[in-house]
């Protein structure tokens, strides 16, 4: 419901807007996830609401997911460097509680919160972009539960004592 050049008042080009568009949703992805984390203490839950979170995001019927994972700019440097900081924003928030929990050192830490994002990230899109009879709720589930089969093995310090 608004015109291009109100719009165009607001941002001086194309670009511009649609980096405007695109902070907002990078920070949804990034909220979400934190919420996730913050949802419980138990870690098993805490994976699965994590995948949720993701599996969420991409089934939005607005399609927000595709301004941040499938853009046609993904290579324009102002792009490339928000789209970085869904993967490293979210990284950093299971880092912490990987960190927290195992007392790993920041570096492994990451590196596992890294290939969780990733698993999270590209699991979710291929669902959605590959239609079957599994169902949201099931490929979350399915995906949490890989998930947790491997981190689970990296134990709570305080388990360890």
């Amino acid at each position: 419901g608004v015109s291009k050049p109100v719009l165009y008042q607001h941002f001086p080009g194309k670009l511009d807007l649609y980096l405007a568009l695109l902070d907002d949703s990078c920070d949804v992805v990034v909220q979400a996830v934190r919420v996730a984390l913050e949802s419980t203490s138990d870690n098993k839950q805490r994976v699965a609401a994590t995948m949720r979170a993701f599996y969420s995001y991409v089934a939005n019927a607005e399609g927000a997911f595709r301004l941040v994972f499938e853009s046609d700019l993904t290579n324009e440097p102002l792009v490339k460097g928000r789209l970085d900081r869904v993967t490293t924003q979210c990284a950093d928030l299971i880092a912490q509680v990987i960190e927290e929990d195992t007392h790993l050192p920041a570096e492994q830490s990451y590196l596992l919160a890294v290939a969780l994002v990733g698993m999270g990230q590209v699991s979710a899109r291929f669902w959605l972009n590959n239609p079957g009879e599994t169902s949201q709720d099931e490929a979350a589930g399915l995906v949490a539960g890989l998930a947790w089969r491997g981190i689970r093995g990296y134990p709570r310090a305080d388990e360890t004592q």
